[in-house]
């Protein structure tokens, strides 16, 4: 196979360079299949790995990209076949092994995921490991009693690309949602995509006791720090919060006091290292009743290979709204 273009982080004396090279399938992290790369996406953590503003990577040089989706050229395993439409997320693309940021990828036969029916490489793009990480929330919290008359669902920094798939598939179960964001001026666009209030986070008032009025039915959350803490003061009863991010702080300061009189339920999210039958099983429902209703919004952005170095800062100063696809030609 010929040489291919690739877009690859790497570590010079201690700082974090990464640009675009040319490799061959030998020079990849070892794997069964290989694929031709004709979709990735933009994620935070995409951009603090390239941008080294975040330790993401735990070897070096490696491709980026933690997010592609393409058709299988050759395969080790009986699994998948030359031309089959595949996807990979997480698995430690970009952080363990090369990524998607790539013309071909090479990748382990267990990483893989067919992509769904009735839907192409393009579209599982615009829903991602960001909206994987959505979706993988509300299984969890629904396998843990949630539902529609429990209250509404309150996501916080809901204009990202988890929140705002989140919002989007929350509100097609029959969830009311309640969207938090530091962006007033986006509130339509919340609204466009199923939001049913809007909540601005610097008019939020956090409480200080160890449980505040009773609001909502749940929450995914994906800020940490004051506001996950408010959220265990004011879910309801037997709610879930799914916790995602950590884009406000990574510290939490509660009490054991809403677990123990509201039953509040607290989940952790890895979208990384999700065994595969339940990754098959959350996929599956992405291409069935979680299937977002709104892509056309939510990831209506999209960018060529080529655009990519220029992509990143966006991310790191907190100006994206939705997805951004990046398309391999």
């Amino acid at each position: 196979m010929k040489d291919f273009r690739a877009y690859r982080i790497d570590q010079e004396d201690g700082k974090i360079v990464a640009g675009f090279t040319m490799l061959n399938i030998d020079d990849l992290s070892a794997g069964d299949v290989v694929i031709r790369v004709s979709h990735s996406t933009i994620n935070y953590k995409d951009a603090l790995a390239a941008t080294g503003a975040g330790k993401i990577l735990r070897t070096f040089p490696l491709v980026g990209g933690i997010d592609l989706a393409g058709s299988v050229v050759s395969s080790e395993d009986d699994r998948w076949s030359e031309g089959d439409l595949v996807l990979v997320n997480g698995c430690g693309l970009s952080e363990t092994c090369d990524g998607g940021y790539a013309e071909y990828a090479r990748v382990a036969a267990d990483s893989i995921v067919p992509v769904p029916d009735g839907m192409n490489a393009s579209q599982v793009m615009q829903i991602g490991t960001a909206g994987y990480t959505a979706a993988l929330a509300i299984h969890r919290m629904e396998q843990n009693g949630q539902s529609p008359e429990g209250g509404p669902v309150v996501v916080t920094g809901a204009t990202g690309g988890v929140g705002s798939i989140a919002v989007d598939m929350l509100d097609g179960r029959g969830y009311e949602v309640v969207a938090v964001t530091g962006k007033s001026e986006q509130s339509e666009y919340l609204k466009s995509i199923g939001a049913t209030e809007i909540l601005i986070r610097d008019d939020i008032d956090l409480g200080k006791r160890p449980l505040e009025k009773a609001r909502w039915g749940g929450a995914i959350d994906n800020l940490g720090g004051d506001y996950l803490t408010w959220l265990t003061r004011t879910v309801n009863y037997g709610g879930n919060i799914a916790s995602i991010g950590l884009a406000a702080s990574h510290e939490l300061n509660t009490t054991v006091i809403p677990f123990i009189l509201r039953a509040v339920c607290l989940l952790g999210i890895n979208s990384v290292d999700t065994p595969r039958d339940l990754r098959l099983q959350v996929w599956d429902r992405i291409g069935k009743d979680l299937r977002p209703r709104h892509l056309d919004i939510i990831g209506s952005r999209s960018i060529g290979f080529d655009e990519l170095p220029d992509a990143f800062q966006a991310y790191i100063d907190g100006t994206v709204t939705g997805r951004t696809v990046v398309a391999i030609p």
